[in-house]
Order: C-alpha cells, then sequence, then structure tokens
C-alpha cells in the first residue's frame, strides 16, 4: 500500500523518524515510510525497517553470436554458481536499479565485467528528470490544429503543436515550464501524460482549435475518433514524379490535391518530359513552379489534408483554347483514399464517370506505397549535475566522454541519440526499450534507466567510483532481478 507521509520541511533530513518508519532519499520529496508501506512513487517500500526498490533489476540477455538459441542461464538460478562465461551476453539496465539522485553519492550499481577481453564498466542508475518532454510524430495528413496551438489533456496545457513534417504532424509534449513551472495539476497531469506515453500507453489530447487525438506509440493514430490507415505516399507535386509514367496514355490530366504543394501533371516538369499536351484546368491556389500549388484549400480532414470533400472546389475554370470535348481527368489524394474521374463533355464541362481499370491500379499503386499511419514517440531529457555526480566526481569529464564516443549512453539498454552542444541531452524511442520502463516521482519528474559503458581504463580517466565497482557476478548473484530477450536491433552497447 501506498505510504502518503511526504516531508514538507527543508530540514526534513535532520528531523528525526519514528522507530519502525524510514526515510526515503531517493529523490527530493524524501517520504517517511511506515513498515509494510511504499513510498509516493510506489517505487520503494519500507521491508523489515530497511528501504529497498520495490521492482526487481533488470537484465538483458543477447542470443549467442552463433545463431543459436538465446541462453537462459539467468532463469536458472539454482543451477549457475555465479562463475562467467567469457563475453558472457549480459546487461544490466537502468530498470529497476535505484537512484542517488539529488545526491553526490555513487550510481547505484556501478558494474565491472569483460567483454571481448577488455574490462569494462557500465554505470547503472535510474535518473529523475524534471529537465525532460517528449517528440510525437503523427503520421496523417489530417489537420490536427494550428502551430503553436496549446495540447491539452484533461483540459491542462501539457505541450503544444509544433512544425510539421514530411507527411507528419509533430507535437513537443513536456519540459520544464509545464511540469513544474504552472499549477500543481498542469504539472501533475503532465507527468502522468508522458509517463504513459513512455510506457506505450494510449493518451488522448484535445488541440486548441483543432482535433481530438489518441495516441500511442507503435499504433494508428486516432483522430476525431476515425483510425488512421496510411501515412501519405509524398506531397502532391512528389506524387506526380513518382507515378506520372504510370499515368501517361490513361489520362489527359491528372491533379494530385494536397494542403501543402497540390500537382498538376501536364504543367509539372514530369508531364513535359512525357511531351503530354496542356490540359487547360486551372486550380486555386498560389503557384510556385510549373505545375505546383500551394494554399489549394484550407487545411482539414478531406481530401489530401485539406478542407474539401468536393474535389472540383479547387478547380477555378477550364481553358477553352486548351481543353477539348472527351479529355478525361484523375483527382487523387496522396494516399489514394480518395479519387474521382471526370470526362469533359461537349460544353467543356467535368461530368463524373467511373474509374477505367487501368486508373483503378495506378490509385492502388499509390495505396500500395504508402506507409501503415503510426505514432512515434521519442522521449528528450537533459542528464543533470547530480546525475552525473553518480558517475565522476569531476562531471564534466563524463560530458567529455561522451562526446568523445569513449562513453556509450543507453536507456534500458536502448541507444540513444545524444545532441550536439553543451550537456549530455539524450533522444530516445520508447518502441526499443523494454515495456514499463518508465516510473515517475510526485515533484513531479519522471524516471528513466540510463546507462554509461565504457572501458575500465577510461572510467579511471575521468575520475570514476573506482572503490564502487561490483562485479558482474556479484550482482547476478545477490540482486533480485529478472531479464528480457534484447532487441536484435539494438546496438549490444559493449560493442559489436
Amino acid at each position: 500500500m501506498r505510504e502518503d507521509t511526504t516531508s514538507d520541511s527543508a530540514d526534513a533530513l535532520d528531523a528525526p523518524v519514528a522507530a519502525g518508519n524510514v526515510r526515503c532519499d531517493a529523490c527530493p520529496v524524501l517520504c517517511i515510510i511506515r513498515p509494510g508501506k511504499t513510498g509516493a512513487c510506489d517505487r520503494y517500500a519500507n521491508v523489515r525497517g530497511q528501504l529497498e526498490r520495490v521492482d526487481a533489476l533488470v537484465i538483458a540477455q543477447k542470443a549467442e553470436e552463433s545463431g543459436s538459441p538465446v541462453v537462459r542461464f539467468l532463469d536458472r538460478a539454482g543451477e549457475w554458481d555465479g562463475e562467467l562465461l567469457a563475453d558472457a551476453p549480459v546487461f544490466v539496465t537502468g530498470i529497476g536499479a535505484g537512484t542517488t539522485y539529488p545526491d553526490y553519492k555513487p550510481a547505484p550499481f556501478i558494474v565491472g565485467s569483460r567483454h571481448a577481453g577488455v574490462d569494462m564498466v557500465t554505470v547503472v542508475t535510474e535518473g529523475i528528470f524534471s529537465y525532460c518532454g517528449v517528440k510525437v510524430k503523427i503520421d496523417t495528413d489530417r489537420f490536427l490544429g494550428p502551430e503553436q496551438a496549446a495540447v491539452r489533456v484533461d483540459g491542462e496545457q501539457v505541450g503544444h503543436v509544433t512544425t510539421a513534417e514530411y507527411g507528419s504532424q509533430m507535437l513537443a509534449l513536456g519540459g520544464v515550464r509545464h511540469l513544474t513551472g504552472g499549477s500543481k495539476r498542469e504539472g501533475r497531469v503532465t507527468c502522468d501524460a508522458l509517463e504513459k506515453l513512455c510506457n506505450r500507453e494510449a493518451v488522448e489530447v484535445q488541440v486548441d482549435g483543432g482535433s481530438t487525438v489518441l495516441i500511442q506509440a507503435g499504433e494508428p493514430p486516432v483522430v476525431n475518433g476515425e483510425q488512421e490507415q496510411r501515412m501519405r505516399v509524398g506531397c502532391g507535386s512528389a506524387t506526380i514524379g513518382m507515378f506520372a509514367r504510370q499515368w501517361h496514355g490513361h489520362a489527359d490530366e491528372v491533379i494530385v490535391v494536397d494542403d501543402h504543394i497540390t500537382g498538376v501533371l501536364t504543367e509539372h516538369q514530369a508531364g513535359r518530359f512525357l511531351g503530354m499536351r496542356p490540359a487547360g484546368v486551372q486550380v486555386r491556389g498560389r503557384k510556385s513552379t510549373p505545375g505546383r500549388y500551394f494554399r489549394v484549400a484550407e487545411p482539414g480532414s478531406g481530401w489530401g489534408g485539406t478542407h474539401i470533400t468536393d474535389p472540383l472546389e479547387i478547380v477555378e475554370r477550364i481553358d477553352p483554347a486548351k481543353a477539348w470535348p472527351g479529355m478525361t481527368l484523375l483527382m487523387v489524394s496522396t494516399t489514394g483514399e480518395q479519387a474521382a474521374w471526370f470526362v469533359l463533355d461537349e460544353q467543356l464541362r467535368l461530368q463524373p464517370a467511373p474509374l477505367p481499370a487501368a486508373i483503378a491500379a495506378a490509385v492502388a499503386r499509390i495505396a500500395e506505397n504508402c506507409e501503415p499511419a503510426l505514432c512515434s514517440v521519442l522521449f528528450m531529457g537533459g542528464a543533470g549535475g547530480s546525475l552525473r555526480a553518480g558517475v565522476t566526481e569531476n562531471p564534466v569529464r563524463l560530458t567529455r566522454s561522451v562526446k568523445d564516443a569513449l562513453t556509450r549512453v543507453t536507456c534500458g539498454g536502448a541507444p540513444v541519440y545524444v545532441w550536439p552542444g553543451g550537456g549530455i541531452t539524450v533522444m530516445v524511442d520508447v518502441l526499443r526499450m523494454p515495456r514499463r520502463a518508465f516510473g515517475s516521482v510526485p515533484t513531479p519528474a519522471l524516471v528513466l534507466p540510463i546507462e554509461f559503458t565504457l572501458r575500465r581504463e577510461h572510467y579511471a580517466a575521468l575520475g570514476g567510483h573506482m572503490d564502487s565497482i561490483v562485479d558482474l557476478a556479484e550482482v547476478l548473484r545477490r540482486q533480485r532481478r529478472t531479464a528480457f530477450d534484447w532487441q536484435p536491433a539494438n546496438p549490444w552497447p559493449f560493442g559489436s
């Protein structure tokens, strides 16, 4: 059962604790926990008067290089004598490791091991991140909301809409301003939303002046109750560049409707290369270069991410000097989900007609080239001074070692991108991490497993806590643990 007693005084560490209770110093909340209870984060408990991490330490197991089945020696604890085999495929992750934040103490586990005959050290901890957030990539053409619009959960702002990318809408959620700079409720709601997203759970957000979106890492987005199926193959101009040859000889004109860049085949360079006759269908919008038009309609949930449901709305006029009776026109969206076929009558009016078989096949080819629409969630945060102090007495040396590629940073064993510039700012795809890797504390802040792996000699050179190194065999012998299979797509932290 959760213990809700927390310390409010700045002198809480000096205050006496009743017999049988323990004070948790794993985060600044400083919970006082009664026997049999857990702290406010549900991560630490009072077990017979001792402060213990509730979750087991998570170990990664790697399949043998030869292609043989995974060796699950960690599951045979009774048979294993603690002796390490050469190049044992084992990696201790930060999940369940605990933390020493915000103190200067060494990290909970500083693990010594050997890999390919080289002495290695892995510093293992759970970092507590107030300066963190997630970048969410949503594969959809639908209008989610204006750029910079507030993104809300349960009425509280947790982030904003940021600049769109190719075929996707982007959200920036979290950050220290929402976690700590607003009301207590805003901080709690933001922290809860971030933790769920990072743990691959679904979160529904509302965008001011826009849509309601259900987001879940690795799953299709659901926009206003409609599940997305396809990510567009490209903008309207790019779609023409890809499929012009397949339309040639079957359609006299093709217009690919797109909120960003609408393409008109016979004006486009691709149509000119094919020697196509100008068709005289003039579309609304601002002409950029031949066959490319901006702002043919307002953003929305209709054709090609525009607000229109009738594609003829973007046709401004038919030029009688260029068009001719019987001329055919295909109008199609960038995903192939919407398509319409028209034939020009004797009065040069566009009349709807069934899609010919060849055109239907070409539209299907567009759909075939669209990738499945998914949500991607990337955690981003900065490894702060206290976390780095758990690695070395001189934190700047760790930063330099990471930037010099002497130290490899991982999160739950997953590879990270380390941003250039000052500090250790990492970004990691949550789908490459083990499930339920994230936690939180009520400061509020997220808890992220993080590991620093380097040669033992390099660890000594950066002023590491050499006296705190514990052999891998000792960690495995003494710690309550669980294991998961290594994701083959992730690089092994000790090298190839």
